[in-house]
């Protein structure tokens, strides 16, 4: 019997809504993953985007565990010589709190193109607003 690749047509995308308020960063985002990856389908196909939309909201009210919030580095390299920089998630949540969420969850997918592709499946909002409500998002409990 052979294994049978779902076709462009028969891929069903669904939208969820996940409330970050009080969840743990990397608990979540590997929820997120599984999600945006498709790997919760019983017909997943790994070099095919068949996962669905995820819109995260309250991404500033997620949490870390123990002192990563003040140990934990994010560390980047300009291309210039000395250019290596590093920050924390404390200075990142004052500015811009979901891309910790985002950097997060990019970490967990594919390292290529479909890797970039299942990424802009993800849409995170600091607050509780967001402009997805004709979607219709199911709300999904993690």
């Amino acid at each position: 019997m052979k294994t049978r690749t779902p076709k462009a047509n028969e891929i069903e995308k669904k939208w969820y809504l996940i409330d970050a308020k009080g969840k743990i960063v990397g608990r979540l985002a590997s929820k997120i993953a599984v999600l945006l990856r498709g790997k919760h389908k019983p017909g997943f196909t790994p070099h095919l985007d068949i996962g669905d939309y995820v819109v995260v909201i309250n991404a500033d009210k997620a949490i870390f565990t123990g002192k990563k919030e003040r140990e934990k580095k994010y560390r980047w390299y300009t291309g210039y010589p000395g250019g290596l920089r590093e920050t924390t998630p404390e200075r990142i949540r004052a500015t811009h709190p979901e891309r910790i969420l985002i950097h997060a969850v990019k970490g967990m997918l594919p390292k290529n193109r479909l890797g970039r592709k299942i990424a802009k499946h993800l849409f995170v909002y600091a607050s509780e607003i967001h402009p997805h409500q004709a979607q219709k998002p199911e709300k999904l409990q993690i």
